[in-house]
């Protein structure tokens, strides 16, 4: 018998930590007023509830206009049909995301571009944007992923120059804010996520938001079964489909808004404590700060994990013996898109892929993204945010534990194949 729980030994933490998401009083009575009303739809539109959540969220991260809708994935396609993306656009996109990202594009029938990420922070690595424009691009689709941004300076300057959109998948960035404008306000469009483990959820759901009416009243009509928008001042009329936001659902927003600021202080006090319990680990590094970010949003914790510094002990052993110790963690949390199992793309299945060309894209095997492969198979940890809601003590918790496995790291050898099973138990039940 080991030290290590994964070993025999007793594990660091045997209680749960702060169960997500959270349901006070506040929802209950939201939800029974909705219940009442016995208007659970999203038609009549708006409902009282989505759009009186739409109107304080937008302003919450610095923009004009919101509208909920059915899925952060919409959120996305609706977008990308606000900018007029049309069959066989390009579209540059991050390698080391969720594969709800890239679906939207290739569903209008466009072409995803992938680029590699910044290896100091996982997003957009803008310096490899202007090699990946052609004269079919349109739009820049970057991704502000576990507590950082992509940088929106760069991607805007480049943006300008090339005469092309910008949509900020903000998945993980609600109240996030760059140089004191709200994350999703700074491109021509925003798109949220409120599934279960956001930082805001509804269960399932997103939002859009925007500075620009005419991109607001497309979004309106394209998830209202293209009906007219609420203000039409642009009389446009496409073919669109029910995406709407269900009453019972945006009830629950509005509570959890309230007290995102609060959430998000306490979050960020324990995320400063655990890196100061990271910063003497060999094994260890911290994502790169950036003081562009003027307002955190701790959605999902990450840190690298160096093997070479860890007794050669592979990442998925590392992470399987923490979930072991009490510690929820993950280290395949994605994958570049192009390898994904959730990626089975077939080039017959999207025309795009083929027009004008002798052979069709082959996405699946065309593209080299070394540092997200890095992160996705070998570097990245990640920790949900609901780890730090809670005392300094719960984030010692997970501290010791790092410590204790890190420092008994010889006895994991041999135990590889049952920490990859626990990794990839973890990737298959969660849905992001």
């Amino acid at each position: 018998m080991g030290k290590l729980a994964i070993t025999g030994g007793e594990p660091v933490r045997k209680t749960p930590f702060t169960p997500w998401p959270i349901a006070t009083k506040e929802e209950f009575a939201a939800l029974e007023d909705a219940f009442t009303s016995l208007k659970w739809g999203g038609q009549p539109f708006p409902g009282k509830y989505a759009d009186s959540f739409a109107k304080k969220f937008a302003a919450f991260q610095t923009a004009k206009y919101g509208q909920c809708v059915s899925t952060g994935t919409v959120a996305i396609e609706a977008c990308l049909k606000a900018i007029q993306i049309r069959p066989g656009d390009e579209v540059i996109v991050p390698a080391y995301t969720w594969e709800g990202t890239v679906g939207p594009v290739l569903l209008l029938n466009a072409v995803p571009v992938f680029v590699d990420v910044d290896p100091e922070t996982y997003c957009l690595d803008t310096k490899l944007i202007e090699q990946a424009i052609t004269p079919k691009t349109k739009a820049i689709l970057p991704v502000h992923l576990g507590m950082r941004f992509a940088d929106m300076d760069d991607i805007l300057r480049i943006a300008r120059k090339h005469d092309l959109k910008v949509i900020e998948d903000c998945a993980h960035a609600h109240g996030a804010m760059w140089n004191g404008q709200g994350a999703g306000s700074m491109g021509d469009l925003g798109a949220f996520s409120f599934q279960s483990s956001k930082l805001i959820t509804s269960g399932e759901g997103g939002a859009v938001i925007t500075n620009t009416l005419e991109y607001m009243e497309l979004v309106q009509s394209y998830i209202n079964a293209g009906r007219a928008s609420l203000t039409d001042q642009y009389h446009h009329r496409i073919i669109g489909f029910n995406h709407r936001l269900s009453e019972l659902q945006a009830a629950v927003l509005g509570p959890q808004l309230e007290r995102l600021p609060q959430q998000a202080a306490t979050r960020g006090k324990n995320v400063k404590h655990f890196e100061s319990r990271m910063q003497k680990l060999a094994a260890i590094k911290l994502l790169k700060p950036d003081l562009r970010i003027t307002r955190l949003a701790p959605y999902g914790f990450m840190f690298k994990y160096f093997a070479d510094k860890a007794n050669d002990i592979p990442r998925a052993a590392f992470v399987g013996a923490l979930q072991l110790e009490g510690i929820p963690c993950d280290g395949l949390f994605y994958e570049p898109v192009y390898k994904s199992s959730l990626f089975p793309l077939k080039p017959e299945d999207f025309p795009a892929l083929s027009w004008g060309r002798e052979k069709p894209l082959d996405l699946r095997n065309m593209y080299s993204c070394p540092e997200a492969d890095r992160a996705a198979y070998h570097e990245a940890v990640w920790f949900p945010h609901y780890l730090f809601l809670g005392s300094a003590a719960d984030v010692d918790s997970i501290a010791d534990a790092i410590e204790k496995v890190l420092g008994a790291s010889e006895e994991l050898r041999g135990l590889d194949h049952k920490a990859i099973r626990n990794q990839r138990l973890g990737r298959a039940d969660r849905e992001s």
